[in-house]
């Protein structure tokens, strides 16, 4: 589990979580079934019967309790667990009170699986590691405490617990993990889904009417020609709106569409710009898109100090294979032949840091043509080829 989850995931990691303690119940039965048969069967080993029995009883009277708590993720606490696994050492340590010094076998035997598992289950890995280590301690420390020797037995044991217990934990925390994945990219593909009928009835509907009365209104002239203009105005920032809706799903930290974040610059930077973009979603690495778009942003306010506040400029992206390429263009007076490397040469660095230095930074290139026609960025980034 990452550290940042939603509610939602919070949800499906405990609906994990669940499904694996109602999977442990049913083991918790069979080993205390087994801890019953073999006790009984072995009652002529014993020292002090009724300390044996009494032993058994506790262990069989917490299962059931042990059946009941587990089966609500509110009563999962670590008070619960912190007991669960000390009555599964204390019964390892009554062994050699009750079976005398040469015992073989502990009380519990195999039922100290309930506790560890449950400890694996909840704290993954490093519960499971953590119960392994105490109940470990706890086999090897009672016989060398009766001047028994390990054999190889004993260490099998121990060594299957000590490996056991963080595999069960780390499946555990995978299984968690992957639930909550699939859940956030069904949640994605139920919001895609939705945003494209949303906006398939948006342009349909909205679109199409703002888009007949700019045509009617510019045709008519005079007052009506504002209005057509304010239309247009109002269909580019629909459709941008609409284009953005791709972006809201991105997961943090990983990517972003390179398309929905030049669609927004395009509505929230002053004066006059169209972006123009692919039809599809152009996902890049989160860094390389707010790179771009600060570079882009930096060559529209060039257009707004250099040619005027209200100047037209045109972006378009294209995504070609293995590279991302951002044209920035403006219809103004073009820069003066020289211009760059004068202010270069004088301190002022906003084009060469900007512009060149974040796509350098991005292992990519800043051209620029000018002329008397206007002038046009173009920015490469390139990209692993897919």
């Amino acid at each position: 589990m990452t550290a940042s989850t939603t509610p939602d995931d919070g949800r499906a990691a405990v609906a994990v979580e669940d499904q694996l303690h109602r999977a442990l119940a049913l083991v918790r039965v069979v080993v205390t079934v087994n801890m019953v048969v073999l006790n009984l069967w072995r009652r002529d080993n014993y020292d002090d019967p009724a300390l044996g029995a009494a032993v058994v009883g506790v262990a069989v009277v917490w299962t059931g309790i042990a059946l009941w708590a587990y089966a609500d993720a509110r009563r999962r606490t670590p008070l619960l667990l912190g007991v669960d696994l000390a009555i599964a050492v204390g019964a390892i340590a009554l062994t050699p009170l009750a079976k005398g010094p040469d015992f073989n076998a502990t009380i519990p035997g195999f039922w100290v699986m309930g506790a560890l598992l449950a400890w694996a289950i909840h704290w993954h890995w490093k519960g499971g590691l953590a119960a392994a280590v105490l109940v470990s301690a706890a086999d090897l420390g009672i016989r060398l405490s009766v001047d028994q020797t390990i054999d190889q037995g004993n260490y099998g044991n121990v060594f299957l617990l000590m490996i056991g217990g963080p595999i069960v934990g780390y499946m555990c925390e995978s299984l968690q993990r992957m639930a909550v994945e699939r859940d956030a990219a069904q949640r994605a593909a139920a919001a895609a889904e939705e945003r494209t009928r949303l906006a398939r009835a948006v342009h349909d509907g909205v679109l199409q009417v703002l888009s007949l009365v700019q045509r009617r209104a510019g045709e008519a002239g005079g007052d009506l020609a504002e209005l057509g203009r304010l239309a247009g105005e109002q269909e580019r920032s629909l459709r941008s709106l609409i284009r953005q809706q791709d972006t809201v799903t991105a997961p943090a930290g990983s990517t972003l569409d390179l398309a929905g974040e030049l669609e927004r610059l395009g509505t929230s930077h002053a004066g006059r710009v169209d972006v123009a973009t692919p039809g599809t979603p152009v996902p890049v690495p989160e860094h390389v898109a707010r790179e771009v778009v600060a570079a882009v942003s930096a060559c529209l306010d060039n257009v707004r100090a250099h040619v005027a506040d209200e100047a037209p400029a045109w972006v378009l992206l294209d995504a070609v294979p293995g590279a991302v390429v951002v044209s920035v263009r403006d219809d103004g007076p073009g820069i003066p032949a020289g211009r760059l490397e004068e202010a270069a040469g004088d301190g002022r660095l906003g084009v060469e840091q900007s512009i060149r230095g974040r796509l350098a930074d991005l292992g990519g290139s800043a051209r620029v043509e000018t002329g008397s026609w206007g002038t046009e960025w173009e920015l490469t980034v390139p990209m692993g080829e897919t």
